[in-house]
């Protein structure tokens, strides 16, 4: 504690330029009587708050200085929220709840590798990295005879490309060694050192993310110009003249909604910069559709409908009519609206006419595909009802972490993976933690190569 009130009592001297030292020394230097309060988990977790890797100190000859800066500088040049911690296998760290408890007290949403004594596993939140991806991952890099040095470098440099999302604002300015309290001369060329780095970091942590949207906002485009270029032939084949014999005002009024609905989803989205800002345009979709909906029951002397969500299989199809039990594969049944067409499909035992988008594996349906198609799916069917409609599917996996209510919340973009504080806030199963054999085994189980789980 000595040291501690020295540095206050020489920094309060200081001019307000010295000032910006001391809060850097109170984030690199911690008080003595804090760190002897927290156990090694609790002071791993707090050092990957501030930085990719941490070693403790009994593991030090595993992962030496050198290279654990090395390893280091790669996570953060990647920009991605990986993590690394080498522990001794001691009863400090226990291997059966280790993974668990470091993502708790972590709080970071992302890909957790842990080098355990001679062992190693690995856990990950799935919507930045699958638990079969984790798995494969483990048992490819943990191999016998493998160092320390080797094996995790192999694991990160396999993890960094697969891993989605961005690294936690926590990370910038982490320190390679700790300061000295001594010696401000040379603090001072660290901070300013650092704020170089810090700018460099950031600059690149922005462009990545400006690439990122403009990826995901290239995917939406393709999809939402096909639902505006199908709505607009739905306008043609509906061949309505404001003029026409029984047009009333009632109609009129219809038409103009279903009018101003295509145009405004039309320069919404040609004034789209960010992937978040497709909601309004899906939204106005769905508003044009229901309009439509409306003006044809008027024509025909139908009873107005109700409005309802447009159909779950594709938007396209317009308002649905009722809801009927659905189950994805491998998930739990719930009800789901449908249009007429494909509640005539389902009863007959048959398949839905499901919207697909591009993906990686092919044409997929959308709820199979990535979070970039999330604000698409939002604007037709709102923040309250989607999670449950999704719930159990890819997409649904992808939203259901606290960067879904800043994306639906009109937050505008922000990636729906990595780098999030969620804190508690994850499913356990994707950390339980097999240290003993090599392959991490986190709902699914290691060693699953059917179906092309790669």
């Amino acid at each position: 504690m000595r040291t501690k009130v020295f540095s206050f009592s020489v920094l309060s001297s200081l001019s307000a330029a010295a000032g910006l030292v001391l809060a850097l020394l109170l984030v690199l230097v911690p008080a003595a009587g804090a760190k002897a309060a927290s156990d090694g988990l609790r002071e791993a977790a707090a050092a990957l708050k501030q930085g990719p890797v941490y070693v403790h100190p009994q593991a030090a000859g595993q992962l030496p200085g050198p290279q654990e800066r090395a390893l280091e500088e790669k996570i953060l040049d990647a920009d991605k929220p990986v993590m690394v911690a080498v522990l001794p296998a001691t009863a400090e760290f226990p291997e059966d709840t280790l993974l668990r408890d470091l993502r708790t007290l972590t709080g970071v949403t992302g890909v957790y590798g842990v080098r355990l004594g001679d062992a190693f596993d690995a856990g990950a939140d799935r919507v930045v990295l699958s638990p079969r991806a984790v798995d494969n991952l483990v048992a490819a890099v943990h191999q016998p005879g493998v160092d320390a040095v080797t094996e995790l470098n192999n694991f990160v440099d396999q993890a960094l490309p697969q891993t989605r999302g961005t690294a936690p604002s926590s990370w910038a300015g982490v320190p390679g060694d700790e300061v000295p309290v001594g010696g401000l001369i040379t603090v001072g060329a660290l901070l300013a050192a650092t704020g170089a780095g810090v700018s460099a970091m950031l600059v690149r942590k922005r462009r990545r993310r400006q690439a990122e949207e403009q990826e995901a906002l290239d995917k939406l485009r393709t999809v939402v110009d096909e639902d505006i270029t199908a709505f607009g032939e739905e306008l043609d084949r509906l061949d309505f003249h404001p003029a026409e014999a029984g047009a009333d005002d009632a109609m009129r009024a219809d038409y103009e909604r279903a009018l101003d609905a295509y145009d405004k989803a039309k320069t919404l989205m040609g004034g789209a910069r960010h992937p978040g800002e497709v909601r309004g345009v899906t939204e106005a979709l769905a508003d044009g559709r229901f309009s439509l909906a409306v003006l044809a029951a008027r024509r025909e002397g139908r009873p107005l409908p109700e409005r309802r969500a447009p159909c779950f299989f594709d938007p396209r199809h317009g308002p649905s009519v009722t809801e009927l039990p659905w189950t994805p594969p491998g998930g739990s049944p719930r009800d789901v609206p449908v249009c007429a067409a494909d509640e005539s499909r389902l009863k007959a035992g048959q398949d839905p006419a499901a919207r697909t988008v591009s993906t990686e594996l092919g044409p997929r349906p959308y709820w199979e595909a990535g979070p970039a198609y999330g604000p698409w799916a939002g604007g037709y069917y709102g923040g309250t009802l989607l999670p449950g409609l999704l719930v159990g599917t890819m997409l649904g996996t992808m939203l259901a972490t606290p960067a879904y209510a800043a994306e639906y919340g009109g937050e505008g973009y922000e990636s729906f993976a990595g780098g999030d504080f969620s804190g508690a806030d994850y499913n356990p199963s994707d950390f339980g933690g097999d240290f003993g054999g090599g392959g991490g085994d986190f709902g699914g189980g290691g060693g699953d190569f059917g179906g092309g789980g790669f």
